[in-house]
């Protein structure tokens, strides 16, 4: 059995994906560091909702693309709660849709120290305090971007894929010390970055137009890739490691 009162702290956690880990968390017993970059009412929402779940939680604001940020956020949690058990690395951000002659260099390297330097730095600070459990859980939040790479997104196509190799790196440094390491990897899913893609790239006002040609008919919800999180963490999920799950209804191989 995994140890009781273990302490999360989820990149992001304040909305989309982020939100809904950090809830599933709190409803199976954990307490949640909510971190946000900017939005600090959704985070504050999110807090409130952890609470009335009988949890403990806090916001921490922080841009996990810088280093110093980073550690001041696991020093937050470990002044809060005196612990870090489970480290999700869900923030991220989108990147404009440019070819790779016409990306700008600024652009590309916002994105990738967002999706892939700043979890490294996040993580270097985490694992001395992961490291004091018989076991710990990282996740990265990534994405089947990875899979298909497709044009014009070159820049967060780059940034998902470093992310991966740093998971599965570390999956393979921390394996001794009883850290479990996974990577879930969402398709098209119903948040605000979701909403704004497919009304960029297809047109439409509302994602739920689209539910009648998704897998099971309907948009993927920010609670199915939380429940695979909720899984990878609990003892369920023990015996696995260097893992990546797809969630995403076998959309990106399957037509239909």
């Amino acid at each position: 059995m995994t140890e009781t009162g273990r302490v999360a702290l989820v990149t992001g956690g304040g909305r989309g994906i982020g939100h809904a880990i950090s809830l599933g968390l709190a409803e199976d017993g954990i307490d949640v560091v909510v971190n946000y970059r900017r939005d600090q009412e959704s985070a504050a929402e999110t807090v409130t909702a952890i609470e009335a779940l009988g949890r403990r939680a806090i916001a921490v604001a922080a841009s996990v693309d810088q280093v110093a940020d980073d550690q001041a956020l696991v020093a937050a949690t470990i002044e809060a709660f005196g612990r870090l058990d489970i480290l999700v690395n869900n923030g991220g951000i989108a990147s404009r849709g440019q070819s790779v002659k016409n990306t700008d260099p600024a652009e590309l390297e916002r994105v990738v120290r967002t999706h892939a330097l700043g979890p490294h730095a996040l993580c270097a600070a985490a694992i001395p305090h992961l490291r004091a459990h018989d076991r710990s859980d990282v996740i990265f939040i990534s994405s089947i971007a990875t899979m298909n790479h497709q044009a014009g997104a070159a820049p967060y196509n780059m940034g998902k894929a470093a992310m991966e190799s740093l998971a599965l790196t570390l999956a393979a440094e921390e394996r001794r010390h009883g850290m479990r390491v996974n990577i879930v990897a969402p398709g098209l899913v119903d948040t605000t970055m979701g909403q704004k893609l497919m009304k960029a790239v297809v047109g439409v006002d509302d994602i739920h137009e689209l539910d009648a040609s998704m897998p099971f008919g309907r948009v993927c919800a920010p609670e199915d890739v939380a429940a695979v999180v909720r899984f990878l963490v609990s003892d369920g999920g023990a015996y696995l490691t260097a893992q990546k799950i797809n969630v995403d209804g076998d959309s990106h191989r399957v037509p239909g």
